[in-house]
């Protein structure tokens, strides 16, 4: 256990009385007080594989609020893994768009194409199986096993590696404290009922446990919670310095035909936004290229006023609009094509592109 330099002799003392924590009596807590979630089978009923795969890869980076609505039209439509393997990606895409981070759409419909060829379209009931599948990690093949099909697994979600680092006091700075922590889960998880434990955990740190002003006194751990015992349990997990996110710029092309039409194409198959639709830009840059270089065709364009700010991953992009209105005769250039705005729910537009052309007044 890493101890805090400032505190090393406290943190020890408590360390020494603190009691082990108890598995039941986080179990017993749970029976009482679980969270009721559309992915989640009803208490003394094993959960369906598919509903754990669909609603983990949803649920990263994303909160549960965001993924509800998702999780449900994607079942509505695709209600086996098997439905999902046959669907076009280009549907899944679309389906998925608005609720970002889109390699996971695209890990979710190979997975599900290998769930369907390697394994006659059940989920293999092994941990190192379910990490050979292809977009499937640590964390979703331990929640998988876990959660599907009771093995002893021990899935490490943000709020369960926030549980765990205050039950420890673990001082260690993400990430690279996380060994650290994913080693103490591992330790704690009972072999009765693991599945139950695990979204225990998770639902601790979602409700009681939480990031700022956790609810030390109903929490069933309190007692052996060596940082709340220290007096500062929101000071864990310990984070590592951000540095400052780079910054992209372009300049994106809005071209609307006189009947309300849109000029849009597809991303290419690799990349971000890979096979996503986007209104046609410049390319993404430290600096805005030349626009008069990369416009889809030859217009009158006019620059909006104000700009498109959009915060990705790894870099942040501001993305100033021109607009062209077009006649009807307009064709649209080799790759782009014409698409009305009752359309746009077909296309794979993602959020980012769903603001420029709401820069452009378009809904």
């Amino acid at each position: 256990m890493s101890l805090s330099p400032a505190r090393p002799a406290a943190a020890r003392s408590v360390a020494g009385h603190a009691s082990r924590p108890d598995p039941e009596a986080l179990l017993a807590w749970y029976d009482r007080h679980r969270r009721r979630l559309p992915w989640r089978a009803e208490p003394g009923r094993r959960a369906d594989p598919y509903h754990v795969f669909l609603s983990e890869i949803m649920l990263q980076q994303t909160t549960v609020k965001a993924v509800g609505p998702y999780f449900s039209a994607f079942l509505a439509r695709w209600p086996t893994v098997a439905h999902l393997a046959d669907a076009p990606l280009e549907e899944v895409l679309s389906a998925w768009a608005g609720l970002g981070y889109y390699a996971r759409a695209r890990n979710l419909h190979a997975c599900a194409k290998a769930v369907v060829a390697r394994h006659g379209g059940h989920f293999p009931q092994d941990e190192a199986a379910l990490l050979d599948l292809p977009g499937i990690g640590p964390y979703t093949a331990a929640a998988i096993a876990a959660i599907a099909f009771d093995l002893k697994a021990s899935p490490v979600d943000g709020n369960i590696e926030r549980v765990v680092s205050r039950l420890h006091a673990l001082d260690e700075p993400l990430p690279k404290g996380k060994a650290a922590i994913r080693a103490s889960a591992a330790a704690l998880t009972p072999a009765r009922r693991p599945g139950d434990f695990a979204q225990a955990m998770m639902d601790l740190g979602a409700t009681i446990c939480t990031p700022k002003s956790p609810a030390c006194s109903l929490c069933p751990w309190m007692e052996p919670c060596v940082a709340r015992a220290a007096g500062d349990p929101a000071r864990y997990p310990v984070k590592a310095p951000k540095g400052e996110k780079p910054s992209r710029a372009g300049v994106a092309f809005l071209a609307v035909r006189a009947d309300g039409a849109v000029l849009l194409r597809t991303r290419p198959d690799k990349g971000l936004l890979a096979k996503m639709t986007e209104v046609p830009s410049t390319p993404w840059g430290p600096q805005p290229e030349a626009p008069e270089e990369h416009a889809p065709l030859k217009a009158r364009w006019r620059l909006l006023p104000g700009a498109v700010e959009h915060v990705f991953t790894h870099f942040a992009l501001t993305l100033r609009v021109l607009r062209a209105d077009l006649p009807m005769s307009a064709a649209a250039p080799a790759g782009h094509r014409w698409v009305a705005p009752e359309g746009f729910d077909a296309e794979a537009l993602p959020s980012v592109m769903r603001k420029v052309l709401a820069q452009g007044g378009i809904e």
